[in-house]
């Protein structure tokens, strides 16, 4: 076992060590703190956040705006300056989509706090998109875990709220736990451990089930994140693993953005930012042909990100100048 383990180390160092060609993409998102909304703000704050989203390229920014309450609302005072951010965006970074991040503990066998199984729960949930469209914001984004892929509620309601963005011209994104690494298995899983409790089969989408969620989404946010594996190459594989897997199944179906961590995972000397976008470069260089759609990286936080780890961002995944450039 031991030498076993040897070689899958050696292996991976190995690979990790080859320098990836892909660059930067044209869609790039930020999850962004929910004191944006729910605190007041200088106009030198909101200029000083639009000059770091058009110096990080930054197209879609994720504006945590609820969590929802179990009946599907949101409290009107948990978002009272959310009027003013969207003015400012506008005014600052018209470039950039504003998207009002929604989401909350899905009730899953009886443990949760939203049921996305009631109907009318869903309906207020729908109320209450509608008044952040009202509002300004360019898209709905929602994360709701655990989303597990026979949830049928869930894909109910991304159907009626895509009926509701497109309707109004807006976008709806989702945001959900990285793919399963073998589908056939989940049934093993789902008969040996429960969805519940403190040991609990994880939500991972299968990929018939990521490809309906594609067909609804006009964005689809992989949390490629939470790895603890040992070593920076063995983290470096999974973003690669996923970054291919991922736009190979969905790409030509919708924008795929991967998330990559800025937060301090319990792994932190292996996943760090510059493993992962080193990762999702490998990945994107393993593809046979690049996808239909536009796909890029989401970073994981905008409240954890240090000016440092902006520059390291900027040196390896944006798109080097072109020669001569400034001269």
């Amino acid at each position: 076992m031991l030498g076993l383990a040897a070689l899958v180390l050696a292996g991976a160092w190995v690979w990790w060590q080859q320098e990836p060609e892909a660059r930067g993409t044209e869609a790039n998102a930020l999850w962004a703190r929910h004191q944006w909304v729910g605190e007041p703000h200088t106009d030198a704050e909101y200029r000083a956040f639009a000059d770091l989203l058009e110096q990080n390229r930054i197209t879609d920014v994720y504006f945590h705006a609820g969590p929802f309450e179990a009946d599907g609302t949101v409290p009107p005072a948990k978002y009272r300056y959310a009027r003013d951010l969207i003015k400012a965006m506008r005014e600052y970074a018209p470039g950039v989509r504003a998207q009002a991040y929604l989401g909350q503990i899905r009730v899953v066998d009886g443990e949760g706090v939203i049921d996305l199984d009631d109907p009318a729960v869903r309906e207020r949930v729908l109320e209450t998109d509608e008044e952040f469209l009202d509002l300004g914001f360019d898209g709905i984004h929602y994360d709701f875990e655990p989303i597990y892929p026979d949830d049928e509620a869930f894909l109910t309601l991304m159907d009626r709220t895509r009926e509701l963005t497109r309707s109004r011209g807006r976008l709806l994104s989702v945001a959900l736990e990285q793919p399963t690494l073998v589908d056939a298995a989940q049934p093993v899983y789902r008969a040996l451990i429960p969805r519940t409790g403190p040991v609990h089969y994880p939500a991972r989408p299968t990929a018939a089930f990521l490809r309906r969620v594609a067909d609804r989404a006009d964005q689809v946010a992989i949390m490629t994140y939470d790895v603890a594996l040992p070593t920076q190459a063995l983290t470096g594989w999974h973003f690669a693993r996923h970054t291919r897997a991922t736009l190979e199944l969905i790409g030509d179906r919708t924008t795929v953005i991967m998330g990559v961590p800025t937060y301090r995972p319990l792994a932190e000397w292996a996943e760090t930012l510059p493993v992962a976008l080193r990762g999702v470069r490998r990945g994107i260089d393993d593809l046979e042909r690049p996808p239909e759609r536009p796909y890029g990286v989401g970073v994981y936080a905008g409240w954890t990100t240090r000016p440092g780890e902006w520059a390291r961002y900027r040196d390896i995944w944006l798109p080097a100048p072109a020669s001569g450039a400034g001269a």
